[in-house]
């Protein structure tokens, strides 16, 4: 636990919430309207689409990308990493893999847009799977578990949540009757998206076609870019789209694309009980347990940007940082037991999961013009064929599955480069190759599930430390058999689409049995778990609620919470999850402030 001593105290406040991205947004929003007087503390500076987003300053890919620009800056505040329980962890130093955010809006200002819900039985992946294919499919070491809610109870809050972010698509069903040529695949809604799916790009329509032609089910992306002006259920204004492709790492400068700055923010500040203060990091969630024996939590200690410790005093404390920051200030913080890999007990740190990504790119010769540089964020066409369970495992032998899509989101002059196997690193041939094939070139993306395992967590580094003397976060995390096994059987699948476009030459990116985590390259920013949800206090943080199991006046938000990596971008999920909390705090929590859970 840290040590760090305030220097400050604040005048209390009701509810104080630590990380300001979408569900730290949201839950400011929800709990200011239940008349709470809230304070947000962001660690990074204030961010808003001006002037962070200002044109034409924003199309600028060596500044925001190559440079991270809106991403954390791993020179101040990072984790360790390792492979295995044996490996030696060491500091991650600079952006690879992933990209969190740092700032207002968190990673929730440079995502992509990508927009979707869950399927249904993905929230009961571990009782689903035991159903239909027997206790004994599930592989030794393999931690997977029930959410412990279900698709219909979150429903509402998954619509709610494409209202406020002003979402792009069209539906397969709304209340049981098929309405249009969405997802067949996906769970029933109560109504359409906010708004008319977004035009396909000449890319995106080839995979349609292709995937069509061999007897799969492609649809129209949800995305978060707004086909057409908006203005949301809190007032809060978007324009449309122009699909100039600089959205995922960028702020964008035309308010088209959702983020907490564009969508919740400015309602924010009309109301007086509530304070943002950024450039503020909390370092430990302050515990009381005087009371009964049982601990309370009586608000947050901050450093400022002065350098000073801060004590906020609060009765109410959400943790809504990035992903596995959540887990990491628990552990700072002693709430719930750190889990232990080697006698499989303690919970937080436990089931880390990410994504397991394949590539496969076609390339055409010149009389295709594909035009990469035209693209949003969100948009594309996917298919849902073998994802989750809409498959038959049984004869497969592994457990999970992978949406595919192909998504033209703008293709910039450094990363977008593309060329096929057998090209020069560098050199005349090398430049021959990418001047050829920038316009003729289709990509698509399998985007697999991870499973959760035994020796897969995080937990406190016994040899690095941060600036402030706090033991770094430490990763124990590495590819499994089943996930490469899933993505390989997924990605042979997808190899008929790419056949059936008919291109010139293909290029296959997919790992192999034996393969590491490779830090280096960039793949998703999507981490999971750490504090997870459940119905069992032995196996997970925080209750159906999101309610820690050990500090009642504690509640964890965003992906920290999934028990299981699910092959969707996981923002529609963390964000409905994070409603669905909200209410049980407003309607259930405040007036009686206990354990909602026995």
């Amino acid at each position: 636990m840290s040590d760090i001593k305030p220097d400050v105290k604040m005048k209390p406040v009701d509810a104080v919430i630590v990380g300001f991205g979408w569900t730290g947004a949201i839950m400011a929003k929800e709990l200011t309207e239940a008349g709470l007087n809230v304070v947000a503390l962001e660690r990074g500076e204030y961010r808003d689409t001006y002037p962070d987003g200002a044109y034409p300053k924003t199309l600028d890919e060596l500044t925001y990308i190559q440079r991270s620009k809106l991403f954390q800056d791993m020179s101040k505040s990072t984790f360790t990493f390792r492979h295995s329980i044996t490996g030696v962890a060491v500091p991650y130093r600079q952006i690879g893999a992933f990209k969190p955010g740092t700032g207002v809006g968190g990673a929730g200002l440079h995502w992509s847009g990508m927009h979707w819900r869950v399927l249904p039985e993905e929230l009961q992946i571990r009782s689903h799977y035991e159903r239909r294919y027997g206790k004994k499919f599930i592989p030794e070491g393999m931690t997977i578990q029930d959410f412990g809610v279900t698709y219909a109870e979150l429903e509402p809050h998954f619509d709610f949540v494409e209202k406020v972010f002003g979402t792009s698509g069209q539906a397969y069903k709304v209340n049981g009757i098929v309405v249009g040529d969405g997802n067949v695949f996906e769970g029933d809604r109560s109504d359409n998206y906010a708004l008319a799916p977004q035009k396909v790009p000449y890319t995106a329509e080839l995979f349609r076609r292709a995937a069509k032609a061999v007897g799969y089910h492609p649809f129209v992306n949800a995305s978060s870019n707004a086909s057409g002006p908006y203005t949301n259920p809190y007032g809060c204004q978007m324009g449309p789209c122009n699909f100039c492709g600089f959205c995922s790492g960028y702020a964008c400068y035309n308010y088209s694309k959702a983020s907490p700055n564009v969508n919740i923010m400015p309602a924010l500040r009309m109301v007086a009980n509530f304070e943002l203060r950024a450039n503020c990091n909390v370092v430990r969630i302050n515990l009381d347990g005087s009371k009964g024996g049982k601990a309370r939590a009586t608000g947050v200690t901050y450093i400022n940007a002065d350098g000073k410790a801060v004590e906020q005093p609060a009765d109410l404390v959400i943790a809504s940082a990035f992903a596995y920051n959540n887990a990491h200030l628990f552990l700072l913080s002693g709430i719930g037991k750190p889990y232990d890999p080697v006698s499989n007990e303690g919970v937080v740190g436990r089931n880390i999961a990410y994504q397991m990504m394949s590539t496969i790119q076609t390339f055409f010769k010149e009389d295709t013009n594909t035009n990469p540089f035209i693209g949003a964020g969100g948009t594309g066409v996917a298919l849902d064929d073998w994802n989750g369970d809409n498959f038959d495992h049984g004869p497969l032998g592994f457990v999970g599955g992978s949406p595919a899509w192909c998504n033209p989101a703008g293709s910039k002059p450094i990363s977008g480069i593309a060329t096929p196997d057998g090209t020069p690193a560098w050199g005349s041939a090398w430049k021959k190759a990418v001047k050829k094939s920038y316009l003729n070139t289709v990509s698509f993306d399998c985007h697999g599930a991870n499973m959760t395992y035994r020796d897969c967590y995080v937990d406190l580094d016994p040899t690095y430390t941060d600036k402030y003397g706090q033991q770094l976060l430490r990763f124990t995390f590495d590819w499994k058999e089943n996930d490469i096994k899933m993505s390989r059987f997924v990605t042979d699948k997808m190899m008929k689409v790419a056949e059936a476009m008919n291109p010139e030459s293909i290029k296959v990116s997919v790992k192999s049995v034996g393969d590491h985590l490779d830090l280096r390259n960039y793949q998703t920013t999507h981490w999971a778990g750490g504090t997870a949800m459940g119905a069992d206090r032995k196996t997970s943080v925080v209750n159906r609620y999101l309610q820690s199991w050990d500090v009642h006046n504690v509640f964890a938000v965003g992906s920290s919470v999934f028990p299981v990596g699910i092959g969707y971008n996981p923002t529609g999920l963390a964000c409905a999850l994070t409603y669905w909390s909200a209410k049980a705090i407003r309607e259930q929590y405040l007036q009686d402030p206990r354990p909602l859970v026995a």
